[in-house]
């Protein structure tokens, strides 16, 4: 058979396209490991402006995009590897185990073996596959199965169009923080639970070494943290973003409470509640599934993982040692950003570290 040559880039491009910012993240590669080139994060809303998830419209995204490109001073024409993804309601990844089947057969057959695992119509999906490993004494095939819409894929690629790029690799969102995590963290045995907490949603990802991944996306995020601060203080969603930002989930000592006492106070949870209530019920169900509780660490990445007081109530609520993860291990990091380590990065960072 012959070879299929590799093609080999010296730079890569990642993006992250989430509901409340976009993220670019501009690499070069080394003989071993990246270089950090550049970045950039811009809201995709105007500052201090509330606004309501469901009215959110993907024409936002190309504009904030093609800025980007123009701050980093980057053409479109020029980049040569791209690497972005999609993430919700209507991505699924499922890790499998099936019968050892030929290449020739396999890619047909997991299409079907697919609508039995993944929520999605076998109509409207667009699958992906990758083969784990081959077990030597049952010779089964264990296969990480990732897929999305037609519609969705259509949607994002029409937003990297409308910005001048040409589409490349299309990830998962949940892969894509995988990613980042086991190329730049010091892994040993056991099981690595990841919180990718984002402005709408947080991408759970449970992941080790020689472990089975789960992953699931929790509908909660920093868009919440700064909707519970309006109700709790009765501030308006500008004073409540300051607050998010400075206090988290801690109280400003200075402050005058202005909690209020409806019953709705009462008997809401905080998101923080609601999130770690999520994690447990994903723990519990990983240990079932996959027979493994060597939960070593929880690692938070995402904007909202900066949230003071966030990282020790999930390590005291879940009994799990849990940091705010900085992807940049394997990432060299030129001195003008050695102060500018961010963990939202984390996704559009495992992205660029995407080389086929």
């Amino acid at each position: 058979m012959k070879k299929t040559k590799t093609q080999r880039f010296k730079e890569t491009l990642g993006i992250d396209i989430g509901t409340h910012s976009v993220k670019v993240v501009h690499l070069k590669k080394l003989h071993d490991g990246f270089k950090l080139l550049n970045y950039e994060i811009r809201p995709t809303m105007p500052q201090g402006v509330e606004y309501i998830p469901s009215d959110l419209r993907a024409e936002r995204y190309a504009p904030v995009l093609i800025e980007i490109l123009k701050t980093l001073h980057i053409s479109p024409k020029t980049v040569k590897h791209l690497v972005s993804s999609v993430g919700g309601d209507n991505t699924s990844i499922k890790q499998i185990k099936t019968i050892f089947l030929p290449d020739d057969e396999l890619e047909s057959a997991l299409f079907f073996e697919a609508k039995k695992h993944i929520p999605i119509s076998g109509s409207d999906m667009v699958l992906d596959y990758q083969v784990l490993s081959v077990e030597e004494k049952t010779n089964n095939m264990n296969i990480l199965l990732a897929a999305t819409t037609k519609e969705l894929l259509n949607e994002h690629t029409n937003v990297l169009v409308s910005a001048g790029l040409t589409p490349n690799l299309v990830d998962i969102d949940s892969l894509a923080v995988t990613n980042s995590f086991a190329l730049n963290a010091f892994v040993e045995d056991g099981v690595y639970v990841i919180l990718n907490i984002g402005a709408h949603r947080t991408n759970m990802v449970i992941w080790g070494p020689d472990s089975k991944l789960f992953a699931r996306d929790i509908p909660y995020g920093g868009y919440h943290f700064t909707r519970d601060i309006m109700r709790r203080r009765n501030l308006e969603w500008d004073a409540a973003e300051n607050h998010k930002f400075q206090w988290g989930l801690e109280d400003d000592p200075g402050a005058a409470s202005k909690q209020t006492i409806s019953m709705l106070d009462i008997s809401e949870k905080n998101t923080e509640d609601l999130i770690v209530e999520e994690v447990r019920r994903a723990l519990r169900f990983y240990v079932k599934e996959a027979g493994n509780s060597d939960y070593r660490k929880v690692c938070l990445m995402g904007g909202s993982a900066k949230l003071k007081g966030l990282c020790e109530y999930i390590q005291d609520k879940v009994n799990i040692p849990t940091e705010v993860f900085m992807p940049f291990i394997n990432v060299e990091m030129p001195e003008k950003f050695q102060d500018k380590k961010d963990p939202q990065l984390a996704l559009a960072i495992g992205l660029a570290m995407r080389m086929e």
